[in-house]
């Protein structure tokens, strides 16, 4: 990811973060994808009105889906209204497909959504990792850091 791609996250102003990837996987490598959207569901999510808990991606017939992603009703939607946690497909690279795929093939790999966002052309774009599970220890060690950091910016304010 080069610093044009940071910055666009930066500047969005839908940031809807999944932040329990980052306590329970390592991550190996990032990519972006592009999500295929229905009417309301883009509405909703520009009003901010979704969420990555508990969310995965998983590939099948070398298309990748992203899996119990809850984009919530449009508030104004009628009839028409989207359901709110349906599989929804995900537009990467075919050779990015093909790699993903062999990665999570090994045990203890998956792939995470970790932000999703609205890009400057207006679409809805999700950051994904290929991810490893974290263990206890190693959950532990995330914890201690966490904590180290909030007590040297104490002491930084402090001071």
């Amino acid at each position: 990811m080069n610093n044009d791609e940071k910055n666009i996250r930066k500047k969005s102003p839908i940031q809807i973060k999944n932040k329990k990837a980052g306590f329970e996987y390592f991550f190996i490598e990032e990519y972006t994808a592009g999500i295929v959207l229905t009417g309301t569901e883009i509405k909703s999510i520009r009003a901010g009105k979704a969420s990555l808990v508990d969310t995965y991606c998983q590939i099948i017939n070398n298309e990748i889906w992203v899996k119990g992603m809850n984009i919530s009703p449009y508030f104004y939607g009628s009839y028409n209204n989207h359901v709110a946690k349906r599989d929804r497909k995900l537009l990467m690279n075919r050779n990015e497909i093909r790699k993903l795929l062999s990665a999570t093939k090994q045990t203890g790999y998956t792939i995470v959504p970790l932000l999703l966002f609205i890009d400057n052309h207006g679409r809805a774009k999700l950051d994904i990792a290929l991810c490893k599970g974290k263990k206890l220890y190693d959950k532990r060690d995330t914890m201690k850091e966490k904590e180290d950091r909030r007590e040297m910016d104490r002491m930084r304010k402090h001071f």
